[in-house]
């Protein structure tokens, strides 16, 4: 390779450029035409004179085999409305937790309680009842006060609570 490099090298990337037009392209032509030389190197024999022809028209095809491949694609464009389309991930999901576990942490421990039974592990007033071992009517209006504190606590933080309701909703 590095024979082939230091006798051909520099004419063929000259003449890849020129037939190119983009020096990068034919840097990548010149790779690819010394791959196949040295794949073909048994048939090719040893002069450097033999191999010449060989290497300027292989080159010359794989130009041509590479502008056809281009004109085969369609062009590319550059469409400004594709280029600022939000992506999704998982900051906006790990900062609304961390605002919402600290609202938690601020409203009462039996408040907290009723609200984790009944929303997060999804049970109904009268499970949460009895797992607590208070009467349906008191998990209903500890239910009712903790859901304002929460509130209270997520506007005192600045979310606004009406528009993550609705952003819930259409997530959902």
């Amino acid at each position: 390779m590095r024979v082939f490099y230091h006798c051909h090298g520099s004419e063929l990337l000259r003449f890849a450029a020129r037939l190119e037009g983009d020096w990068h392209r034919a840097e990548d032509v010149l790779q690819e035409l010394a791959i196949r030389a040295w794949r073909h190197a048994p048939e090719l024999g040893g002069g450097n004179d033999s191999m010449r022809p060989w290497l300027f028209t292989v080159l010359r095809n794989l130009v041509i085999d590479g502008h056809r491949a281009r004109q085969s694609r369609p062009p590319e464009t550059d469409d400004p409305d594709l280029t600022h389309l939000p992506v999704s991930d998982e900051v906006d999901r790990v900062l609304t937790a961390h605002v919402l576990t600290e609202a938690l942490r601020d409203i009462p421990p039996l408040h907290r309680e009723v609200l984790l039974h009944v929303h997060y592990m999804g049970r109904t007033v009268t499970q949460t009842a009895a797992v607590l071992g208070v009467p349906p009517g008191t998990v209903k209006s500890r239910t009712y006060y903790a859901a304002r504190a929460l509130r209270r606590a997520l506007t005192d933080r600045g979310v606004d609570v009406r528009e993550a309701r609705e952003a819930g909703r259409n997530a959902a």
